[in-house]
């Protein structure tokens, strides 16, 4: 499966979460959703809030949830520079649920709020709960 293969960096401010062969690679546009395979055009996107699906040399598929970036992909090699990436079962979701319900309380005092930041702050919590599993009562 090596032919079908091609290198892999998600990379944060703080450290490397993934660096690998990796044979499909998906992170969430801000146009759409996208998946890089073998042999992808050069393209340099900006993604947002979503997930990152990565699946290995081995067929082991990995997610995590990115709250932002960007991804180049150029000669068979893929960088993804996220704001944050966490591996779903790395997820705190004591933590997620915290962040969700203070994003829902300041949406609920509207005239005291940034209430743009409030909903980024809730779309955030509510897809690190979403790719930990946990399913949210919450619409977004």
């Amino acid at each position: 499966m090596a032919d079908k293969t091609y290198h892999l960096d998600i990379v944060t401010p703080t450290r490397t979460v993934f660096s690998g062969e990796v044979t499909s690679f998906s992170a969430p546009g801000y146009v759409g959703g996208f998946q890089v395979l073998i042999s992808h055009a050069p393209l340099l996107s900006s993604i947002t809030v979503g997930e990152v699906k990565v699946v290995d040399a081995a067929g082991k598929t990995s997610k995590y949830a990115t709250t932002g970036g960007f991804v180049e992909v150029n000669a068979n090699k893929v960088t993804l520079l996220a704001e944050t990436a966490e591996r779903s079962d790395e997820i705190d979701v004591k933590r997620a649920e915290e962040a969700r319900r203070r994003a829902m309380e300041r949406l609920a005092k509207k005239e005291e709020v940034d209430e743009a930041r409030a909903r980024v702050a809730l779309a955030r919590a509510l897809n690190r709960l979403k790719l930990a599993g946990k399913k949210s009562s919450t619409v977004q």
